[in-house]
């Protein structure tokens, strides 16, 4: 919406458009609250976005290049606009919520002759060569700086739907879309070819030319299946707008060597690094720890002493503890044994919900469930503008609440509360600047750090502290069939609290458990072991401000402002969800938080009687071939009709996981 066209009274102003912002303006504009969401970015979900990986170069130039703009520049035009017992709280026009970003590249990047190029992808790719060319044609207009918010906003979230032949392969994860590829090759290339493919230099120019596959998180995070963020997708109805894909192994790495952790029964047995008598011993405590609360005599002793103690009291072995506190509970060493068993007992509750794992993942990233929630909110009457901010806001001095604000254009917009994201706020606002951190590293690797029959698989690893002095490190690896790389290679998230810069912490486990090759392109030499790691092609190093342990009294601010911090460093979203319940619960008490979406044929559309949102929705189980062309071509932000082609897509994926059908 253009800047001129804003209306100057609204209920509820929102800056910042993360999870936490886009849960609150859904759950106030479903409840009828007027809402004007703003980002002074160009894209959506803030720290919680994701990139395609021309995209992310672009973000990393634009990270590096901004500058804060001097109070003085703007201060005319506010003191126009301040009338007598008004008072003015500057905002920040910088992000500094991220920093030590390092980014190095190992791939070659030596050209690809076009010969071999046009030949590989005749001969191995011919399903791909058209879209590829189509990426390659919009790069440009995707990562330009001159591009409009509308065009940023349809391109954000435009290339999801603009490769149906893609989205078929995921939408059938039993078939992975590497398989796919393979098959439709065969008639053409001979037996011999395909190995040639699959051992072929991936060069820089080649991540460049299929930038547009990639969909990189700046957080990482997965969903508990029984988290308060896939209750809330449910009961909001909001998951019809998404497609999951379920975490298929959860491993752990010790002593070098990378294995898979044993959670559920069927693995427990199965194992074959455990012995009889600890499988024995694991599924008795596991047995315990579903109903813990009802054996008080069993752990009271412990409640104040580390969770690891009371696992040795146990007498369970060095390797089962390993598991437990790291792959299961996934807590520290200095967590205390209660909080222990929660972390235990929810790990457990999560499992078989959706599959063989607690967690779930969204295809195309992260980034996907701030834009659903967003999605939401437009569609209850919402408006948003990217790439537009807010200078200041204008307090009564007599109730010192904030009355209005004042966007970066010079319009003055009333409002009855201001909910904003923890980097707008400057530091003479906070009463305390200290932080934690996130260290953060993000690879593009060549093959899986444990290769398997399927290599269309999500993992979730655990790293325990190499040193003892170190964080504990959490690995997410994503395949293809994520819709978050291009085939033939893997995306690599670690996480893990800052002890230093995110290199100094995250470099040693890269190096423990992939190539990283002293020359870009160089290959490890014959026989080393170094040959049988994954290569890493690109990495990206980063410290994320953590203040999730911020509240209101951490700011000096008008009592109807509410702060919403950023990404913490655990692995669900479950801070995030209760802060934006806590805030709406705040401005609207006597609402319920969230309440499902009603039906497409309810929904009344200026008194022209009830309406279907479009055919699609009734009819989505007869007619999924004809929907679904229609469901990937259409922009996810652009009519009200979407929701019911998104879920017709997502009845389509019997293999992929989709929340709202479970309940």
């Amino acid at each position: 919406m253009a800047a001129e066209e804003l209306p100057s009274q609204f209920d509820v102003v929102i800056l910042g458009t993360g999870l936490t912002e886009s849960v609150i303006a859904a759950a106030l504009s479903r409840v009828g609250q007027n809402v004007l969401h703003l980002d002074r970015r160009n894209y959506y979900a803030g720290n919680w976005a994701s990139f395609t990986f021309n995209g992310l170069l672009s973000w990393i130039e634009e990270y590096k290049n901004q500058q804060e703009v001097q109070i003085t520049e703007s201060e005319q035009v506010w003191r126009s606009l301040i009338d007598e017992g008004e008072d003015v709280v500057p905002l920040s026009s910088v992000d500094s919520s991220i920093s030590n970003l390092e980014v190095f590249c190992y791939a070659s990047e030596e050209e690809e002759k076009e010969e071999e190029a046009k030949g590989l992808l005749t001969s191995c790719q011919p399903m791909n060569a058209e879209t590829v060319s189509e990426e390659t044609a919009g790069d440009s207009t995707v990562t330009g700086d001159d591009a409009t918010a509308a065009d940023a906003t349809t391109q954000n979230e435009e290339h999801k739907f603009s490769e149906p032949k893609e989205e078929q392969h995921t939408s059938d994860i039993s078939e992975p879309s590497q398989s796919q590829e393979e098959k439709d090759s065969q008639p053409i290339s001979s037996p011999a070819d395909p190995p040639v493919e699959v051992e072929k230099k991936i060069t820089y120019q080649k991540l460049v030319k299929e930038g547009r596959r990639f969909n990189i998180d700046l957080v990482s995070k997965l969903m508990y299946s029984r988290g308060a963020l896939v209750d809330l997708l449910i009961k909001s109805n909001v998951s019809r707008y998404a497609e999951f894909k379920n975490i298929g192994r959860i491993l752990t790495c010790r002593n070098g060597k990378v294995e898979q952790v044993p959670c559920s029964r069927a693995d427990v047995f199965a194992s074959k690094q455990l012995t009889v008598v600890e499988k024995r011993m694991l599924m008795k405590f596991l047995t315990f720890c579903l109903d813990f609360e009802q054996h008080p005599e069993e752990y009271k002793d412990y409640i104040e002493k580390p969770f690891r103690d009371f696992l040795k009291n146990k007498k369970l072995t060095e390797n089962l503890q390993d598991f437990i506190l790291h792959s299961i509970a996934m807590v520290t060493q200095q967590t205390l044994t209660e909080e222990g068993l929660k972390a235990t007992q929810h790990f457990l509750r999560c499992l078989g919900r959706y599959g063989n794992t607690p967690f779930l993942f969204p295809l195309y990233g992260l980034g996907e469930i701030p834009q659903c929630f967003c999605r939401m909110c437009a569609v209850f009457g919402g408006i948003y503008c990217l790439r537009h901010s807010v200078q200041c806001l204008v307090v009564d001095k007599a109730s010192n609440k904030v009355k209005a604000v004042i966007d970066t254009r010079g319009q003055k917009i009333s409002c009855s509360h201001f909910v904003v994201e923890d980097s707008y706020i400057r530091d003479e606002q906070r009463r305390s600047t200290v932080y934690r951190q996130i260290s953060r590293a993000v690879l593009i690797t060549d093959r899986s750090v444990l290769p398997s029959e399927s290599d269309q698989q999500i993992s979730l690893v655990t790293i325990p502290p190499l040193e003892s002095s170190a964080p504990a490190v959490r690995m997410v690896e994503l395949c293809s069939s994520s819709m978050t790389c291009m085939p033939g290679t893997y995306l690599v998230h670690l996480t893990c609290s800052s002890s230093g810069t995110a290199q100094e912490d995250l470099a040693p486990v890269v190096s423990e458990l992939f190539h990283v090759s002293t020359i870009p392109g160089e290959e490890p030499s014959e026989g080393a072991e170094e040959r049988s790691k994954p290569a890493v092609l690109w990495v990206m190093y980063f410290n994320m401000r953590d203040t999730s342990a911020l509240d209101s009294s951490s700011y000096s601010l008008p009592s109807n402002v509410h702060v919403c911090t950023g990404p913490d460093g655990s692995l669900g979203s479950d801070c995030s969800i209760k802060l934006a319940e806590s805030v709406f619960q705040h401005i609207l008490p006597d609402e319920e938080f969230c309440p499902p979406a009603p039906n497409p044929e309810d929904i009344i559309y200026d008194g022209d009687g009830p309406q279907a949102e479009g055919h699609g929705f009734e009819e989505s189980v007869n007619t999924e071939a004809e929907e679904e062309g229609a469901a990937h071509e259409k922009s996810p932000s652009t009519e009200s009709s979407e929701p019911a082609e998104m879920d017709s897509v997502t009845q389509q994926a019997p293999s992929d996981t989709t929340p709202s059908t479970e309940e």
